[in-house]
């Protein structure tokens, strides 16, 4: 049985995605100067969907190409006014006192409305195993829980042997916990470090049953730590008017990409080889002629990218439908992106968002926060 920590609510998290590592462009494989990962096109993302009523939005990172995640976050918190940040930190990348101190700062700065993705890579260099990765990302989240809650780090495990007073203000600004937990995984060493420490459990998009299997194995692992988890799901979108409409703006996306080219996109990233992508690969290996793997899942999009791999594509009503399927199986919290990122986020926001109720995690999971205006901007003189 899949046990979610909010079945009582009706709405979902409707998140939108800032594409910081060089991933935004009008075609795949075709890259266009104009959506380079700078700060004046991924701020302009971040705040259009600020503006456009969207919850939270995922700031991702890459040690390739693009910007520093908690930089980037933290100079663009104060033109916000109700969007949450979910900033991806790479555990094992910073000393975990210090990437705490970064995170508390950060809260701060946005009166709570932070939360987190997790991400357990290996460091360029480095090959550890499945196990010693989400070993370390366990020693650093409890290292991280141990700075935010109390005034001293006793902490000794297989990575880190830390004993620091932490009587200094870097508590963070949610004073239960910090911010939430989102977590991306699939192996069992993974799905056990999200079952015992995290808050929201993010799945890239699958056929319907592929990611019930997933959720009933989360729920059953969480239940042994006495805990239960949120699901989301990581998925592109493409909505137009017609249904017509929305097929040729697919088929135009891929105008470029040949299968070398694509290849040649998916194998530079460095989870290239991980085994959510390649979960990713099956499903495309199901679908049809057509690239559709069950109805609206189109998985075209996997061919020139390496991870999230599939795109729900229809016109409004479709879309909408969609979504709410994945609602009623359980699913609490949507990270929707397109191409161009921007432009996707208006269509998404004119067609879809008004159809959907929203919430934020926090606010779902009974958190406090401060959604008022940071900064002294009217509105109207951010855009």
């Amino acid at each position: 049985m899949i046990q979610i920590r909010s079945p009582h609510l009706e709405g979902a998290e409707v998140a939108w995605f800032a594409p910081l590592c060089n991933g935004d462009d009008e075609f795949l494989g075709h890259h266009d100067s104009r959506y380079k990962s700078d700060w004046s096109n991924t701020s302009n993302v971040l705040l259009t969907a600020d503006r456009m009523g969207y919850r939270n939005i995922l700031c991702p990172s890459s040690y390739q190409v693009g910007q520093d995640t908690l930089t980037f976050a933290s100079a663009v918190a104060p033109l916000t006014s109700n969007i949450n940040i979910l900033a991806a930190i790479r555990c094992g990348e910073v000393h975990p006192p210090m990437l705490g101190r970064a995170i508390a700062t950060l809260d701060h700065i946005l009166k709570g409305r932070l939360t987190i993705n997790i991400i357990s890579s290996n460091l360029p260099g480095t090959d550890l195993s499945s196990a010693e990765r989400y070993q370390r990302s366990r020693e650093v989240i409890e290292i991280l829980k141990q700075g935010w809650t109390q005034d001293h780090i006793d902490f000794k495990g297989e990575f880190y042997n830390i004993q620091l007073d932490n009587t200094a203000p870097v508590k963070t600004y949610q004073q239960n916990g910090g911010p939430l937990l989102y977590f991306g995984g699939y192996s069992p060493p993974a799905v056990d470090l999200c079952a015992e420490h995290c808050d929201v459990y993010l799945m890239w998009p699958e056929t319907e049953g592929r990611l019930q299997e997933l959720m009933k194995n989360m729920s059953e692992k969480a239940a042994r730590y006495g805990r239960k988890v949120d699901f989301g799901l990581r998925v592109h979108v493409i909505v137009r008017e017609t249904e017509e409409e929305v097929r040729a703006a697919a088929d135009r996306l891929m105008t470029y990409v040949e299968d070398e080219k694509g290849k040649e996109i998916r194998e530079r990233a460095l989870d290239a080889k991980s085994y959510g992508v390649s979960r990713q690969s099956e499903i495309r290996a199901m679908s049809k002629d057509d690239g559709f793997v069950e109805p609206h899942l189109w998985t075209g999009i996997g061919r020139a990218r390496s991870g999230c791999g599939a795109a729900i594509v229809g016109n409004p009503d479709q879309v909408v439908q969609k979504i709410k399927r994945y609602m009623d199986m359980g699913i609490r919290a949507f990270i929707f992106s397109g191409y161009p990122h921007a432009d996707e986020c208006k269509l998404f926001a004119k067609y879809v968002l008004p159809q959907i109720k929203t919430f934020s995690m926090p606010e779902m999971q009974g958190r406090k926060l401060a959604h008022e205006p940071l900064s002294p901007l009217a509105a109207g003189e951010r855009f």
